[in-house]
């Protein structure tokens, strides 16, 4: 009989390219029995998956409160060896299936204390002591789980200090996922600068972006295309009054091969993230994406990127809030194609060499094998300070 896995989300749609996409595919390619408990619309089976109804919360505050006992229970009908769960949100739950005798593992996407400032829903007064605490909840509990998965090395690090299984599993593309472009060169492309997300906000550049596109020389007849969510809905409302804003296309939220289709249609690709403390030691799997399609980027001049993007030669690094200097680097590559082309080149290669979900699905899998190789029987103790799995 095949190993069970139980994935758990609250705060992730279904579809979630890294949850259900990769991860989820993954692991079931693997031979493991999987189950996705999330906010489907109804029970059944995906792509060999099991799909289990979370039930629909009014508000974030009720999901909160509710979230975690309807998980457990539902967690817990499914009887399963290991527990993934990818939502802070759902540490309640995950520590109540460790008290059950469960092996349990925390997927960390994004460094959350670090997150607390640019989260316009809670007072500026409070953000300092809510990210303190914060983090030591989830220090405290991170301590606590089998396995912890870091979707960067800058996160995997800080958890090191407190857990010793920690696998770092970037969140790379999946290279069968983005279609190459079909044209032979960039020049032969659209004058298209993309954004990718699934929510466009100030914080990630969106205002910065418009005002740059406003600054180009109207002969390149250039167009800026937003792919995602707005974020406050009333964004675009302050934005319109921009010089950029009749260059500027709103796509909204699309599906996998949607992005794969406005890729095609892209000759750059753009990353202008605020320096946020989260932002400023992430790795934007946009800029992946862009890269594994072959075009040229725009990145923030911030240590992770200017890695990644130094090392592989493939864009231009800018200061974020400087629209001059975003629009003198746009200017160039639409006026470059050569050398546009190029960039976006060395961009493919080093995905297909490097960045690509391929070297992570086996960082993911030998976690499982090594949790699965352990005694059966241990069950590890919520008293401890330093978990082993």
């Amino acid at each position: 009989m095949a190993r069970k896995i139980c994935v758990l989300t609250s705060a992730h749609p279904p579809s979630d390219v890294r949850i259900f996409h990769k991860e989820c595919k993954s692991i079931a390619r693997a031979g493991y029995e999987v189950t996705l408990i999330a906010s489907v619309e109804k029970d059944g089976v995906r792509e060999g998956i099991k799909l289990v109804r979370l039930p629909r919360w009014r508000n974030r505050l009720e999901r909160f409160l509710r979230c975690s006992v309807a998980i457990y229970k539902k967690g817990r009908q499914e009887n399963a060896d290991i527990y993934h769960f990818h939502d802070p949100e759902l540490i309640p739950a995950a520590l109540m299936l460790r008290l059950a005798g469960k092996k349990v593992v925390y997927d960390i996407h994004e460094d959350l204390p670090r997150t607390i400032s640019y989260k316009p829903y809670i007072p500026n007064f409070l953000k300092g002591s809510i990210s303190r605490a914060a983090e030591f909840v989830e220090d405290w509990a991170g301590a606590r789980f089998s396995g912890l998965v870091a979707a960067t090395p800058t996160i995997g690090n800080r958890f090191r200090r407190v857990n010793n299984s920690v696998a770092i599993v970037n969140n790379y593309p999946r290279i069968e996922e983005i279609e190459l472009p079909s044209g032979a060169a960039i020049e032969k492309r659209e004058a298209v600068l993309l954004y990718v997300g699934m929510r466009i906000t100030r914080a990630r550049g969106a205002e910065e972006m418009v005002r740059a596109m406003g600054l180009l020389p109207n002969q390149l007849q250039a167009r800026l295309r937003l792919v995602g969510a707005w974020d406050p809905a009333e964004l675009p409302q302050s934005l319109s009054s921009l010089p950029g804003w009749t260059r500027t296309e709103y796509v909204g939220p699309v599906d996998r091969i949607g992005i794969a289709r406005e890729l095609r249609k892209a000759s750059i690709g753009l990353v202008i993230l605020h320096p946020e403390p989260n932002y400023v030691a992430s790795q934007p799997v946009k800029l992946f994406e862009y890269m594994c399609a072959g075009i040229p980027v725009i990145v923030s001049d911030f240590p992770v990127c200017r890695e990644i993007v130094g090392k592989a030669r493939c864009g231009f690094l800018v200061n974020p809030l400087d629209t001059d200097e975003i629009a003198r680097a746009m200017e160039y590559l639409l006026t470059h194609p050569e050398e546009a082309e190029e960039m976006g080149r060395r961009g493919f290669q080093a995905v297909h060499e490097n960045y690509n979900w391929a070297n992570e699905e086996k960082i993911l899998l030998q976690m499982y094998d090594r949790l699965f190789s352990l005694d059966p029987a241990y069950q590890g103790s919520l008293a401890d300070t330093r978990c082993t799995p």
